[in-house]
């Protein structure tokens, strides 16, 4: 059963990958990339014959509405397919500023037996690392003056005792 599934899909994706984007004889067309999403992938959207700057493509098999942009009569936007979603052809529909536009995007089975989730499944450990483990060692830890620093206090008040009786000594030699 598995080896004709596996037929069944490859055939699928074979035929989505040589097909041209869909595109009515009026120039409007909808193009998707990959051409044939599986569920939980973001997907691209290409809207031609639009005469607006920007469109909304809708769809069920969609998380959100897709917003698309661009000019000329070319739009782009991405989406992420429902991870949740079946197999099978889905409606997009793209409204633009004068015109509705309609499209399918054939949504197919993952083949890695699974989409991967769109976003974390549990919490993620976003770490802390050390900091975590050591919380103690960050802490402000209040240190007395030791005799280091009386020395140094010592030494300061005396190179600035040295440097007034200069300065006196200089203006009083100025002065006479």
């Amino acid at each position: 059963m598995g080896s004709v599934r596996l037929t069944l899909c490859t055939a699928v994706l074979a035929v989505a990958a040589f097909a041209p984007a869909a595109q009515a004889a009026d120039g409007r067309g909808v193009s998707v990339t990959p051409s044939t999403p599986a569920a939980g992938t973001d997907l691209t959207l290409r809207v031609t014959g639009c005469t607006g700057e920007t469109a909304t493509a809708a769809s069920a098999a969609f998380v959100a509405d897709a917003r698309l942009t661009g000019a000329g009569g070319s739009l782009a936007g991405e989406s992420r397919v429902r991870s949740s979603i079946e197999p099978g052809p889905y409606d997009v529909k793209i409204t633009c500023a004068d015109v509705e536009v309609q499209g399918t995007i054939t949504v197919v089975a993952p083949t890695t037996g699974g989409a991967a989730p769109a976003s974390p499944a549990a919490p993620v450990d976003a770490g802390g690392g050390w900091t975590a483990t050591h919380l103690s060692a960050m802490e402000p830890h209040v240190t007395e003056p030791g005799t280091g620093h009386a020395v140094t206090g010592l030494v300061l008040a005396g190179v600035a005792a040295v440097a007034v009786v200069l300065r006196r000594s200089r203006r009083s030699r100025g002065a006479e």
